[in-house]
């Protein structure tokens, strides 16, 4: 059989099995990075059944957002706050049609393994349990995750004393760090992360009304028009993308 003959017959079988929803497809999914662990093994899953490949980058939302709005080439978009899904919305960067809410979650904070717990609330004198140390955190004006866990902070009045002790880094994932590698003694993360790092304990929950809500919309971007995304944003609504999620220690919001 000729080189050209070969080539027609899998452009054949390609074409009768579905095309691009067939196997020979690349999607890029931007997503917050306290959503590592889930997204490794919904991208594996969704690759082991379509054949298509998924590739994930994972940041802080805002700095997702932000390269959204630099141009960046993405097909989808799941933020870790409703906020940035909003801005991206309102400048015309997100399809609205397609946006939805994927996820909850909750602020935690976690220590060193066999660390005494914490009561959370106005008395617990956060400041006093550092004890020299540093309260890892992610940005706490940009960052998701840092925003709910300084929000936390100021409605239970701990924050003006905890706020110099404070060592910000650029996404969750990397307060997690400081934590588990001993850098830090405590930090404020979301639950899901706590339940991905086997150096930390969680030492407390902190309220759930004092921060707003904790939302993951996810969405296709605009400028996309990649015909794998409405098939992907689908599977992350399904059955095993839920199971993946809720073992991560996700609160799975939306409904097949």
């Amino acid at each position: 059989m000729t080189r050209g003959r070969v080539l027609g017959c899998v452009a054949a079988l390609v074409i009768a099995s579905g095309g691009a929803q067939a196997g020979e497809g690349r999607l890029t999914v931007f997503a917050a990075a306290s959503m590592k662990n889930a997204m490794d093994e919904i991208a594996a899953g969704y690759e082991a059944e379509t054949g298509n490949v998924v590739d994930v980058s994972l940041a802080g939302s805002s700095a997702l957002a932000r390269q959204i709005q630099q141009g960046a080439p993405a097909d989808i978009f799941i933020s870790a706050n409703t906020d940035w899904m909003d801005r991206l919305e309102a400048e015309g960067l997100i399809n609205a049609d397609s946006r939805f809410d994927l996820l909850g979650n909750a602020i935690v904070l976690v220590a060193a393994k066999g660390a005494a717990p914490v009561d959370i609330g106005p008395d617990m004198d956060l400041a006093a349990r550092l004890n020299g140390g540093r309260l890892a955190m992610a940005l706490v004006e940009a960052v998701p995750a840092g925003i709910y866990g300084k929000a936390s902070l100021e409605a239970l009045g701990q924050w003006d004393s905890v706020a110099p002790m404070v060592a910000q880094a650029d996404n969750v994932r990397a307060a997690l760090a400081l934590v588990a590698v001993g850098a830090a003694p405590m930090g404020i993360v979301y639950a899901s992360d706590a339940v991905a790092e086997p150096r930390v304990d969680v030492v407390g929950t902190f309220p759930a009304d004092s921060h707003p809500p904790i939302v993951y919309p996810a969405a296709k971007l605009s400028s996309s028009d990649n015909p794998l995304d409405a098939g992907f944003l689908a599977y992350l609504r399904g059955a095993e993308a839920r199971a993946a999620f809720e073992r991560q220690g996700f609160a799975v919001l939306a409904q097949e």
